[in-house]
């Protein structure tokens, strides 16, 4: 082989070198507790009720009747006399039209202050709280080492690990002793 094969050899070998030491691998470790993480949500809403209350009762009074007599007898009232006694007496026969029709329209009810029961909507505004779990804190134990991690789910009684291995730099090393 010549030189520059050896050469790219040698590169390609030192390239793939840190590969051939680094393994990734699965394993399992033991679950010793599970926790789940709640955090409670306050969402306010309304709350309404409704309540019966008794009130004066109000009766309305008709104005129709007063308004058909006060033009009755201001036209009647307008026939009786001349000059300025007919506008006297339209006017007057229009006061006592309107009196009249009054009592005729509203003659048959009861005026009198009574009770009735009304309806009364009460809201007010109140905080609902509400639970959720975001996720699980998990300890575990690998080959006598306890690890603890946050997991969006209970693993149940093992959790599966990708397991890494590769060497240790010179440098890094805190086994290494400097002098």
């Amino acid at each position: 082989m010549n030189f520059q094969a050896k050469l790219m050899i040698s590169a390609l070998g030192m390239a793939i070198l840190p590969l051939a030491q680094a393994a990734d691998f699965e394993d399992f470790g033991r679950v010793v507790r599970v926790q789940p993480r709640v955090e409670q949500i306050r969402t306010p809403r309304q709350e309404c009720r409704t309540e019966y209350v008794q009130v004066p009762a109000q009766q309305e009074r008709g104005q129709g009747g007063s308004i058909v007599g006060g033009i009755a007898g201001a036209l009647l009232g307008s026939q009786v006399g001349s000059g300025n006694g007919k506008v006297a007496a339209a006017a007057a026969g229009a006061i006592a039209g309107a009196m009249v029709g009054d009592r005729v329209e509203n003659n048959g009810r009861n005026l009198a202050p009574g009770v009735q029961e009304q309806a009364v909507r009460q809201c007010r505004m109140v905080e609902a709280v509400e639970s959720r779990t975001n996720g699980y804190d998990v300890t575990y134990e690998y080959r006598g080492q306890t690890y603890t991690t946050l997991m969006n789910r209970d693993p149940g009684n093992r959790v599966r690990l990708r397991v890494s291995v590769e060497p240790l730099d010179a440098y890094n090393d805190q086994y290494s002793q400097r002098y």
